[in-house]
């Protein structure tokens, strides 16, 4: 379902790195490695890989330290970002979706699980980048081609995930979008985020484009404006 993809795997264990590798060079993707953080950054700065498979526990720098550097950069903005790890902990998990993560995998690996959830973003971002669509709701425009925001003609920084909800909320103002709706739209269907994950993004829009942007429905979802 994919042109030739670019996969970057980051992890401290070699074996690991040639087991993930193996699956997806069957399916077709190009893959990158890296050993660590530091490297990690550097390599998809040089390469800019279409997705980052991301260990966390790491030496030099971890996977959310790696997750906040990318979001802050604007040159890496887009890149796709799957953490990949054995902390299976509700909180280690809310975590790397706060810092800017796309999907969070816990191991033992399941190659086929993983590849499926790789091609669900894959697509996902496909699909966003093909309407092309310009939003002009008052003094906010919302480019979702060039994944730009401005209001008042200032341009607001928004990370992926804050820019994907956004986006789909402002689409039809007014029209409540229930919770399952948001996850299945901006996350997986079957990634583990939930409530608390949207809760985060919502806070962060707020902040960036106004406290009545978006209204919370109490028991039932969001909606863009009043």
């Amino acid at each position: 379902m994919h042109r030739v993809t670019k996969v970057l795997l980051v992890d401290d264990e070699a074996d690991v790195l040639d087991f993930i590798a193996y699956n997806f060079q069957k399916e077709g993707y190009v893959t990158l490695t890296a050993r660590d953080g530091i490297e990690a950054i550097n390599v998809a700065r040089k390469e800019k890989p279409d997705l980052m498979i991301l260990d966390i526990m790491m030496p030099r720098l971890d996977g959310y330290a790696v997750v906040e550097h990318i979001r802050n950069s604007p040159d890496l903005q887009s890149l796709l970002i799957v953490m990949l790890t054995a902390l299976n902990d509700e909180e280690s998990e809310l975590k790397g979706f706060a810092v800017g993560a796309d999907d969070y995998v816990t191991k033992p690996i399941k190659p086929k699980l993983l590849i499926s959830r790789v091609n669900a973003l894959l697509r996902r971002k496909l699909e966003l980048n093909q309407t092309g669509e310009i939003i002009r709701i008052g003094a906010l425009v919302i480019d979702k081609e060039r994944r730009e925001v401005k209001l008042n003609n200032n341009e607001l920084q928004l990370a992926k995930k804050e820019f994907d909800l956004l986006a789909l909320l402002a689409s039809k103002p007014g029209r409540v979008f229930q919770r399952q709706e948001i996850l299945t739209n901006i996350w997986s269907e079957d990634t583990m985020a939930g409530d608390r994950t949207i809760d985060v993004h919502i806070s962060k829009i707020r902040k960036k484009v106004g406290a009545h942007s978006v209204k919370t429905i109490k028991g039932v979802g969001y909606k863009f404006g009043q």
